[in-house]
Parts: structure tokens; C-alpha cells; sequence
């Protein structure tokens, strides 16, 4: 099932007493309305500086991986945490 707020592919979860579709790119999870706001399209950048700093170094190293360049969290926190070393 696609996420009707981001489109990527939404996953089960079976760890509440009723099992819902979540979508782990944006949070959407089945049965909550969406905000108006949410339906605008946002670019990478604007949705960059929407998030702090762990989930950066997630997304970061998730959209990377899509194209086969593997990175590590980690790696991606310590430079961000300071890009001048």
C-alpha cells in the first residue's frame, strides 16, 4: 500500500492491539487525516531543514543507499556535528 501523503510504501504494524499501515518515510500512519499542509509538495532541502540532527544522518544515509553507496549513520552525525573535520 502507498503512502497517501509521501508515496512510499507503507509497512504493517503489528505491534499494537490493531495492526495499522505506517509509512516509516514520513510518519503517516492509516486512520489519521491529513493536514492541508501536508499534501504540498516539499523539496529535499526544505524537508532537511525541517529535521534534527539524527534523523538527518537517517535520511541522509537511506537516500544514499537507494543508489548503492552504503554510509554510516554515525559517520554522517560526526560530520555534521562538525563538517570542518
Amino acid at each position: 500500500m502507498k503512502c497517501p501523503r509521501c508515496g512510499a510504501e507503507m509497512t504493517l504494524d503489528t505491534h499494537r492491539k490493531i495492526p495499522l499501515n505506517m509509512c516509516y518515510d514520513c510518519g503517516y500512519i492509516e486512520g489519521r487525516s491529513l493536514e492541508e499542509s501536508s499534501l504540498e509538495q516539499k523539496t529535499n532541502f526544505a524537508h532537511l531543514k525541517a529535521l534534527d540532527l539524527r534523523e538527518t544522518a537517517a535520511f541522509l544515509s537511506k537516500g544514499l543507499s537507494k543508489y548503492g553507496i552504503q554510509v554510516d549513520e554515525k559517520k554522517i552525525t560526526a560530520w555534521l556535528k562538525d563538517p570542518m573535520r
